[in-house]
């Protein structure tokens, strides 16, 4: 149980610390926006789709928002407790050893049917036949 909470709380940190890193590494820093970043080639492609700005509220712009000044508390509170709860999952993950092949299990070399036993069809009586009246 130990280990699954040791998940949960480094994939909480890990979540939070993500986000600024992430996004500072992909040109939106707190200065704005880094010449020659994706987020300049993404802030261009949302200007010529708007006719020559970026549109308030699109992804661009909360991206950009959230590179200047950070996220909010409420928002840092949300992607911890998601990142702790797929952090427990991951930790939490037991492995379960292969079921057996349907019939059982067999030893190495083995081929399917070959413990099988082989049930023969019945003899016809030698001899003629005497049928009683």
């Amino acid at each position: 149980m130990i280990k699954r909470a040791a998940a949960a709380a480094i994939g909480g940190a890990l979540a939070v610390a993500a986000v600024p890193a992430v996004l500072g590494a992909v040109g939106f820093t707190g200065a704005g926006i880094a010449a020659s970043s994706l987020a300049a080639k993404m802030m261009s492609a949302a200007a010529v789709a708007n006719g020559g700005g970026v549109a308030a509220g699109s992804l661009v712009a909360t991206l950009q928002s959230v590179g200047a000044a950070g996220l909010s508390t409420s928002s840092n509170i949300l992607l911890g407790s998601v990142g702790s709860a797929f952090g427990a999952l991951l930790g939490g993950a037991k492995r379960s050893p292969p079921s057996p092949p349907p019939g059982g299990p067999r030893t190495e070399g083995e081929q399917p049917g070959e413990n099988v036993s082989q049930v023969e069809p019945p003899k016809p009586p030698h001899g003629p036949e005497k049928h009683e009246k």
